[in-house]
C-alpha cells in the first residue's frame, strides 16, 4: 500500500503524507477508481447566454476540476464534472438555484461552512437577486477556484476516509500506552 499527496498545480511528484491510503489494485492490475461528482447549474437564456457572474464561475469551475483531477487522480479518485441549466421560466421562479455547485451531493457552502445570499445581477438574469456566497466572513458572487478546489479536497479527503471505514493511524495513545502516529495533545504542546 502507499501513501501519497500531490500538490494542487505543482509539478513536483507525489509527496508522502499522513494516513491517506491509496486503493488497491483490481484483478487486472488496474487501480479500483473511486468517483467525485461535481455539479455545476447556472441560467441559460434563449440565446444559451448567461450573466457574466455565472460565466466567470463556470471558468472557475473548468480549472478547478483539472486541479482537483490531478490532485485526487494520484489517490485514486476519478472527478466528474456535471453542467446543469436553468431555463429562464425555472430561474424565475428562485433565482437563487443559478450558479449552484455541489461535491460529493453536498451544496458547496457544506464544505466551506458557509453562507449563501442574493444580490441584484444584470443581463441574461434581468432585474433578479442572484446566489451569492458568504465564506469567512467575505462574499463572492462569482465563485473563485480556490473555493471550488478547497471543498472539492475535503470532499475527497472524505471519500478516501469512507473508503477505509477507519483511519489509518492507531490513536494517539493506544490502551497499551504505545504512542500512535498522530500526537497526543500533550505531545503537540511541546
Amino acid at each position: 500500500m502507499q501513501t501519497m499527496f500531490n500538490l494542487i498545480g505543482s509539478d513536483s511528484p507525489p509527496l508522502a503524507a499522513g494516513c491517506t491510503k491509496l486503493p488497491e489494485n483490481n484483478a487486472t492490475g488496474r487501480r479500483q477508481m473511486k468517483t467525485l461528482k461535481i455539479r455545476w447549474q447556472r441560467l441559460l437564456d434563449e440565446r444559451g447566454q448567461t450573466c457574466d457572474r455565472c460565466g466567470t464561475t463556470g471558468a472557475a469551475v473548468g480549472e478547478a476540476v483539472a486541479k482537483i483531477k490531478r490532485s485526487l487522480g494520484e489517490l485514486g479518485i476519478d472527478v466528474v464534472l456535471e453542467k446543469g441549466v436553468l431555463n429562464p421560466s425555472t430561474f424565475l421562479k428562485d433565482p437563487r438555484e443559478s450558479n449552484r455547485i455541489w461535491i460529493a451531493g453536498e451544496p458547496l457552502e457544506k464544505w466551506l461552512s458557509a453562507t449563501s445570499g442574493q444580490s441584484k445581477c444584470c443581463s441574461a438574469c434581468g432585474d433578479s437577486d442572484c446566489r451569492t456566497i458568504t465564506v469567512d466572513g467575505k462574499t463572492y458572487e462569482a465563485i473563485p477556484a480556490e473555493l471550488i478546489i478547497r471543498a472539492g479536497l475535503l470532499a475527497g479527503a472524505q471519500l478516501l476516509l469512507a473508503e477505509s471505514g477507519t483511519a489509518c493511524c492507531q490513536p494517539a495513545e493506544s490502551p497499551q500506552g504505545s504512542p500512535g502516529c498522530c500526537p497526543s495533545s500533550s505531545q503537540r504542546q511541546k
